[in-house]
């Protein structure tokens, strides 16, 4: 056999290479030069493109079984709510009705009662529609500037309400606009009755740092019958706020034996963050000036008193003469 059939190279095994750590350090070194490369000249951009051209299709097909998952989901869901928001609107309908029914009854026996008394009607207080425009950038009160004015019909000192109780109290008139004093501000005062037990008091702003926009109900005994969860109405004895709006509710009640009085803290039923449209009431006082023309002492004339003086003589010796004389049987 000759020799050189024989392999004379070096088995693999003694092959000497690059080591593996030299190869992580190259590949270490040329991925970090890619991506600075990457980030610096956007070169592999274009390639990502064309990747995601590719993929679209794969990807629009893979997520569809998702999305008709969470559609199929979403309109169970929205049935089921749906469903129970018309059962809800049914019995919020029903009792509707029935507040309606009861409050057309009793509208109608208050007029009967009324003009069976020779009582004056109530007054129909106008009201003009606003909408807030912004708050005050002072950060010692609480008012907010609406869109109506002296124009529109706006007075001072009018109530201001929203669609959930009394908001505050026009304290400043312009000819196209007017400043609202909210109820939590700490110079604004509001006469209030106790739904529950009819007791009056006064409610003031809260102007305390602690409690944001509340209301403090003070000077009230402390033999008063005030509890949490009572709603406070105006009472209307100011001439100035129709009796029985919404004003505030209770939500603390404070017995100090070192005082005569409650500390009562109050929460105004209004949004006076979140109002937007709001409803400006025309004041009682000046509704009343208005329409209710003062009553004059009327002075008879000679002619109707000397008249007056005759009836009298004559009804006079008519029940004497229906007097039974002195010879009359009883």
């Amino acid at each position: 056999m000759s020799l050189r059939t024989l392999e004379r190279d070096a088995p693999s095994l003694f092959k000497h290479g690059t080591s593996p750590t030299t190869r992580v350090l190259l590949l270490s070194a040329l991925s970090v030069m890619l991506m600075l490369a990457d980030v610096r000249f956007k070169l592999t951009e274009p390639v990502r493109q064309a990747v995601s051209v590719v993929l679209f299709p794969l990807q629009w097909a893979v997520m569809q079984p998702v999305g008709w998952l969470s559609s199929g989901k979403a309109y169970f869901g929205d049935l089921h709510a749906a469903q129970a928001e018309a059962v809800e609107a049914r019995r919020l309908m029903t009792e509707m009705t029935i507040k309606a029914h009861n409050a057309e009854q009793l509208l109608e026996e208050n007029q009967q009662l009324r003009s069976l008394l020779g009582l004056r009607p109530r007054l129909v207080v106008p009201t003009v529609a606003a909408e807030v425009m912004y708050e005050t950038p002072d950060s010692y009160t609480r008012r907010v500037v609406l869109d109506k004015g002296q124009v529109a019909g706006v007075e001072p000192g009018s109530p201001v309400m929203d669609d959930v109780g009394v908001l505050g109290q026009v304290t400043r008139v312009q000819p196209f606009s007017s400043e609202v004093t909210l109820l939590s501000d700490r110079d604004q005062v509001i006469p209030v009755m106790v739904e529950r037990t009819g007791v009056r008091g006064v409610a003031y702003g809260d102007a305390s740092n602690l409690r944001t926009d509340g209301m403090e109900l003070r000077f009230m005994p402390n033999d008063a019958d005030v509890q949490v969860g009572d709603e406070l109405v105006t009472s209307g004895v100011d001439g100035v706020y129709m009796a029985g709006l919404p004003v505030a509710r209770v939500i603390e009640v404070e017995r100090r034996n070192q005082s005569p009085f409650l500390r009562i803290y109050c929460e105004p039923v209004a949004r006076l963050d979140g109002a937007r449209h709001v409803m400006v009431l025309t004041p009682l006082n000046v509704l009343k000036a208005a329409h209710v023309p003062e009553v004059q002492p009327s002075v008879p004339t000679p002619q109707e008193a000397k008249a007056q003086r005759e009836d009298k003589s004559a009804q006079r010796r008519a029940g004497a003469s229906n007097l039974p004389g002195p010879g009359a049987q009883p």
